[in-house]
């Protein structure tokens, strides 16, 4: 049997439904969540496949959908980028996250990207996904504080980053 996620062991049982509601509260007061979408949405041509994995309540995926042809996807097909991107790293099982870094990079293509956006101050941090990308081919492109780029800083309390397949 597979080790818990931290999403199970982290989170009391409410917690999905508190987060549908922080996010249709923000919508209510004009805030900004398509921001990831906006970032990945740049960052590819028109037509380009996109995987939104552990993708909460789809709100990214949906975002993209109005700028992206996501209809079309399937499973056993190679995206231009995959998107994780709200905490997905830090409430993996521990232990898995290369083991899910691997399998996410081999439904990239040559020349793609994974995007890993997640608090930091968690057991999981920025330093662990670098070495856990690097140990499955994977190279850090970039990384930010936030999804509207504002530039990293080792006391940012978010990153973003952007992780390439050669």
């Amino acid at each position: 049997m597979a080790a818990p996620t931290r999403w199970v062991t982290e989170n009391p049982d409410d917690h999905s439904h508190r987060y549908v509601a922080h996010f249709r509260s923000l919508v209510d007061q004009g805030k900004d969540v398509a921001g990831e979408a906006r970032l990945i949405d740049a960052m590819l041509p028109r037509g380009a496949r996109v995987l939104d994995a552990g993708c909460g309540q789809g709100r990214v995926g949906a975002a993209l959908h109005a700028a992206l042809d996501l209809a079309a996807l399937g499973v056993d097909e190679a995206f231009d980028a995959v998107v994780l991107a709200g905490n997905v790293m830090v409430y993996l099982a521990p232990g898995s996250e290369r083991d899910v870094l691997a399998r996410l990079r081999d439904h990239v293509v040559a020349d793609g990207r994974i995007v890993a956006g997640f608090a930091t101050g968690r057991a999981y941090t920025p330093d662990d996904l670098d070495a856990d990308a690097r140990a499955v081919g994977l190279e850090v492109e970039h990384r930010f504080a936030t999804w509207d780029l504002r530039p990293w800083r080792d006391d940012a309390d978010w990153a973003v980053t952007v992780l390439h397949r050669p």
